[in-house]
This record gives structure tokens, sequence and C-alpha cells, in this order.
């Protein structure tokens, strides 16, 4: 079997805008040692004078100043990726929080879509006597994949415990709801999007879109878990992490801009000459 697969994933988003508008989007996988960016090719149009910069959670930000009218924002990429599903490792400790890193403190704290303060009680009532970080994070992906029904009702300013409590969630629910109940057990989590095609899992009849996990600080790592799917896939693609989705919107304007269109891609490549000669499939 082979090491590791090739993907391709990219958007389009179409934007028409009344004034000049200020721009950021958080769009191009970040530097991560588990997906190697082959193939990359990007449409700005018009030019708008894009420049990138590397925000304090190592993201990768576009920032733009968008002319009143029409805007195309393009990206179409080759990763390549393990063939493997997401690593499992059940037996994995719990580490006590004064052994735990500086740098991932921040990440047992509430934020914005996170308040893990207000679900403290029932997150040790239900998982605290679970032993081994793994373990308890795993428990917690079992009972919301099982509690939450996938569907229309939360919105872009749904906060974990509000997702919950209505029992109806998308998959930006999930990773925060997932982040939330960690953290109120003490474990350091963060929120995590990108890509996630539809590969060896039968295809979705949804379009497709950007999608959300966590990462859980599990035994000096960063472990990826997936509330909404619960079990191990292949091909993901990381996109940012952050706190919660307010660090990692993939678009920010600072202004009035209307999201006319938007289109994205996720799809395993098996003919290399395929890829080149049709490259230009997704770039007008």
């Amino acid at each position: 079997m082979a090491d590791t697969i090739d993907v391709r994933v990219g958007f389009r988003l179409n934007f028409e805008l009344s004034d000049e508008t200020p721009m950021l989007f958080v769009v191009e996988p970040r530097p991560h040692p588990h997906q190697q960016i082959l193939e990359h090719r990007e449409v700005l149009n018009p030019p708008s004078g894009l420049q990138k910069y590397t925000d304090h959670h190592g993201n990768i930000v576009w920032r733009l100043l968008a002319e009143p009218g029409k805007l195309e924002v393009m990206q179409d990429l080759l990763v390549r990726v393990p063939a493997q599903p997401d690593p499992q490792h059940p037996d994995l400790p719990k580490t006590r929080v004064e052994n735990l890193p500086s740098d991932t403190l921040q990440f047992l704290l509430p934020s914005r879509y996170i308040d893990s303060d207000l679900l403290l009680q029932q997150a040790w009532d239900q998982f605290g006597s679970i032993q081994g970080g793994w373990a308890q994070v795993q428990a917690i992906c079992d009972h919301l994949h099982g509690a939450c029904t996938y569907g229309a009702g939360s919105t872009s300013s749904t906060t974990a415990q509000q997702a919950y409590s209505s029992g109806l969630a998308v998959c930006r629910d999930f990773a925060h709801m997932g982040v939330a109940f960690c953290r109120a057990l003490n474990i350091p989590a963060r929120y995590a999007y990108g890509y996630l095609g539809d590969i060896d899992v039968p295809v979705l009849p949804t379009p497709m879109d950007f999608h959300a996990w966590f990462e859980a600080w599990i035994d000096g790592e960063w472990r990826t878990f997936d509330a909404r799917h619960n079990q191990p896939r292949v091909g993901r693609v990381l996109i940012a992490t952050g706190r919660d989705a307010a660090d990692v919107a993939f678009t920010t304007t600072f202004g009035s801009a209307n999201l006319a269109q938007m289109t994205v891609w996720a799809d395993k490549v098996t003919d290399h000459t395929a890829w080149e000669t049709q490259a230009n499939v997704h770039v007008r």
C-alpha cells in the first residue's frame, strides 16, 4: 500500500463590493509535517496588491484592498498527504496542567465561541472518571456524535454551549463543542479547519465546503479529532488552527462585501497526467 496520496483541493470565491474594502483571507494551507504542496495556483481578479503574513498561530493570512465591483479569489492546489486514516492512539495518557508546555495554556481558556466554563460541571460529571487523555477526548467525540444532529439550526454566532443545548450542529459547532469539553477537562484543545474530501467513504450529496475539526494536546503532540464524522478519515488538508472559528474565518471584510458565489473542491488524484492536462478545469 502506498504511504501517500495526492489530493487536489481549492476554492473560488466571487464577491460583489459597493466600495473600496479591506479584506483578509485565511485560506492557504499552513506548513505541516504531514502535508506537502506539490502544485500551487492562485487567481486574484482584478489584481489588488495581495500581501501575505503569518499570524501568531502560525497561519498564513492574505491581505488586500479590494476595489468596488466584482472580485474573484481562487486557489488550486495539489497536496501530498498520508494514505492512511487519521492516526489513532487510544492508550495515550493525559498530561497534568503543571506539566503542559506554556504555549498550550491559552488553549485551556474560554474564548469567543468556546464557553467551556458553562460546560465545566457537565464535563466532569460525564467524562471526569475516564482514565487517559485520548480515552477522554474520544468519549467526548462519541457523545457529541450521538447527541447532536448534523444539519440546519446553527448560525455563525452560535457558541459551543448554545449548539450543545440545541442538539443541532454543523461541523463548525461539532469542533467548538469538542474543544469546549476538552478545555473544561483541562485538556488543551484548538479549532482546526481545512479540506476533507469524500475519500474512501460514501460521497455525500451536499456541495463540498470547507470542513472544521479540532486538535487536542495529548502526550506531547496535537492530535486530530473529528466529532462530526467520528471516524478516522483519509485526505485531510489543514489550512489553519486557532482558539476558535473567530481566529480562522476564511474571509473577513472591513466593510460591505456580498459573497455571491462559493465553490470548494477536494478530490483524490490518481492520474497525474490528467492533473497536468486538465489543470484549468477550475482555473478560468
